[in-house]
């Protein structure tokens, strides 16, 4: 056997991809030829039997993923799913309502974002918390009263109705309570994958493993108003519904006055464009929601047969 020497390998490789690249482009030369070529999925069985799965499977779901169960002919089987749904996410519910979401541990493409579907009914409340990443809402339905610190010792209260939106950034404490007459639904964005609904400070978790002389300290009140806080999280609870808006929002007007900045965007705040093709969007951006930094939101009604045209953004996440 002749000795073959790393040197001698590799030159020999260079040879051959160059003698490859003459005959191909000597190829191209003639036709450009099919780069789909040979193709891949049904169109590529001529045996029939190679369509068929008569093994266990879900027929429900396979309807629900056709792209997966007969892939287009371009497709090599190293798509990863782009699209995620709430319908197969677990529910937890709690007296007042329910929350369910969809991370990067169920998606796995979603590296930025993640998503919660929450519930609350009249009256239901989502008890005060806080979180190390961004949230923005668009209320799906009903009506919700949403309660923001921030940390220059602003509160801000208003109601949201479907709709809307609000935005939270990151470490502002907020509570959430659902309306009358029949509460609320809206679906939430963080801006990380990795975030999870379950998983925040909530201020039940805070003050009970906080000292009471600390707290009372902090609070300037007797360490006994402390003796009967909650030892466990409420997390979703049933309350009474609020008082009148005005009334909670004079109630925690503090010398500071409200945030500079709004928390959330009514519908007729939005820019409005209506397209030639049977649909419209509104837009939300920055110059709204001054907040909104490293969000952008856009909704878009379609009547049947509307065609949306084909966009890239790849700046967008």
């Amino acid at each position: 056997m002749a000795n073959m020497t790393r040197r001698s390998l590799l030159g020999a490789g260079a040879a051959g991809l160059a003698a490859v690249s003459v005959l191909s482009a000597e190829a191209r030369a003639a036709s450009f030829g099919n780069p789909d070529l040979p193709p891949q999925g049904a169109v590529n069985a001529t045996n029939p039997a190679s369509l068929t799965d008569p093994g266990p499977h879900s027929a429900a779901l396979a309807d629900r993923f056709p792209a997966a169960s007969s892939p287009p002919a371009t497709d090599v089987g190293d798509m990863p799913q782009f699209w995620a749904s709430f319908n197969n996410a677990p529910k937890r519910i709690q007296n007042g309502g329910w929350a369910r979401q969809v991370t990067q541990a169920d998606f796995q493409i979603s590296e930025t974002i993640a998503g919660v579907n929450m519930r609350l009914t009249a009256g239901g409340l989502r008890e005060l918390h806080w979180h190390v990443f961004a949230e923005w809402a668009f209320m799906t339905y009903g009506s919700c009263r949403v309660t923001v610190l921030d940390p220059e010792g602003h509160a801000y209260v208003a109601d949201v109705n479907e709709g809307d939106l609000w935005f939270f950034p990151p470490g502002f404490p907020h509570s959430l309570q659902g309306l009358g007459p029949d509460g609320c639904e809206f679906v939430i964005a963080f801006d990380d994958g990795r975030a999870s609904e379950f998983n925040t400070l909530l201020v039940t978790d805070f003050l009970a493993h906080t000292p009471p002389d600390i707290l009372a300290q902090n609070f300037g009140v007797p360490a006994e108003a402390f003796s009967k806080i909650p030892l466990q999280d409420r997390y979703i609870f049933q309350s009474e519904l609020p008082g009148p808006l005005a009334a909670d929002q004079a109630t925690v007007l503090g010398p500071k006055g409200p945030p500079r900045n709004p928390l959330h965007l009514f519908p007729e705040g939005s820019a409005l464009c209506t397209g030639d093709s049977g649909g419209n969007g509104a837009d939300r951006r920055q110059q709204q929601l001054p907040r909104f930094e490293n969000h952008r939101f856009g909704a878009r009604d379609t009547t049947p047969g509307c065609f949306a045209r084909i966009a890239l953004a790849p700046q967008c996440r």
